[in-house]
């Protein structure tokens, strides 16, 4: 069998950190990452290093703690002392129909 692939060591304290730190319960947690379709025990099972979030529920640990996800994934950096941290992320505009077209069949410049 493969080996498995290397797991930050510091990830499921830092993520119990921010849970604690705004005084959330983990059924309370999804709610408040965006992720109410996220089932509770889903918190519990990241929280005890049993399981490892997806990229997105990473993002959204970031987004609420207002620090980089590196900050989150990178065993060599400490959360700030007060969160949210300085980091603050905006969602990203819906790009119209039109932007679309143009960014997937730009024009070519003749010359």
């Amino acid at each position: 069998m493969g080996n498995r692939r290397p797991r930050p060591d510091r990830l499921s304290k830092k993520l119990l950190h921010i849970r604690k730190w705004f005084g959330y319960s983990q059924a309370e947690m999804p709610d408040h990452l965006g992720l109410d379709k996220m089932h509770p025990g889903r918190i519990s099972e990241y929280e005890n290093n049993l399981r490892e979030p997806t990229a997105l529920t990473l993002l959204a640990y970031a987004d609420l703690a207002g620090v980089h996800v590196e900050d989150l994934i990178n065993d060599r950096v400490d959360l700030p002392a007060k969160l949210p941290g300085k980091i603050h992320h905006g969602v990203l505009p819906k790009k119209s129909s039109s932007t679309k077209s143009q960014v997937q069949n730009p024009k070519r410049s003749t010359r």
